[in-house]
């Protein structure tokens, strides 16, 4: 019988947690701890980091994971980094549940930068109404370019108030519809979206909605990460469980 060890975040993740519970196979749920109220889950759940490679490493050791599945979010570099090297250090076989990324249609208005801060250096200008769409993580590097009006959307309520002189939150959790988040832009006059490459249908109705208004959408590119086996179905890491290797390692 697996032992997976599931690394989450996403809506993918859960849907796969939801999978492996139908089906009896042994899971935990490993959240990094920035979300303050994960939805329940039908597996275990734990929250926090692991330590790095060798503390990731260790861990599928002392637990004796069979499988590492990492569902998280595209933008999640360092961990999926961890985890291809963790899984190699460990023995244990690795499969990436991941959404496709997004492809510009051609009546598409798209810049692409690389990360976070070619899209701090591409706000440089005028002032502008600027559809935030990042989460809270990478908000306050923005500030370097305060004269433009940010519309932020939070998961949750910030202890702390954005660092952002000029900003209007809005605290609402996904899937959202091209529907809303058009009025949302149409209400806040938005002539410019900022957003990471996250793929996916969760996410994609602001892309949906800027188009139909002509709004340009800034779009921060995906990292680069190290060579790995990915799937983008939560049911094919069932498939990926039935046929993949048990660990060589396990118990050592």
């Amino acid at each position: 019988m697996p032992n997976v060890l599931l690394l989450g975040g996403t809506t993918e993740a859960s849907a796969l947690a939801r999978l492996l519970a139908a089906r009896g196979i042994p899971a935990t749920l490993s959240y990094a701890g920035r979300t303050e109220n994960p939805r329940p889950q039908p597996v275990s759940v734990r929250v926090g980091g692991f330590g790095g490679i060798e503390g990731l490493a260790a861990y599928l050791r002392e637990h004796r994971i069979t499988h590492l599945v990492d569902a998280t979010h595209p933008f999640a570099a360092t961990m999926s980094g961890n985890a291809v090297a963790a899984a190699a250090l460990a023995g244990v076989p690795l499969l990436a549940l991941t959404r496709a990324a997004w492809m510009p249609r051609p009546d598409d208005r798209w810049q692409h930068v690389a990360d976070i801060e070619a899209a701090v250096d591409a706000l440089a200008g005028p002032a502008r109404r600027i559809l935030l769409a990042l989460g809270r993580v990478h908000v306050e590097a923005f500030a370097a370019q305060p004269q433009h009006r940010y519309v932020l959307r939070f998961v949750d309520m910030p202890a702390i108030p954005p660092a952002l002189p000029d900003h209007h939150l809005v605290v609402d959790r996904g899937p959202f519809t091209p529907e809303g988040d058009r009025a949302l832009m149409e209400a806040h006059s938005i002539d410019l979206v900022v957003c990471k490459n996250a793929g996916g249908s969760g996410a994609e109705a602001k892309l949906i909605a800027a188009r139909a208004l002509g709004v340009p959408v800034l779009m921060i590119d995906r990292p680069i990460l190290p060579p790995r086996e990915e799937v983008t179905d939560p049911q094919a890491v069932l498939d990926w469980l039935d046929h993949a290797p048990v660990s060589a390692k396990r118990g050592v």
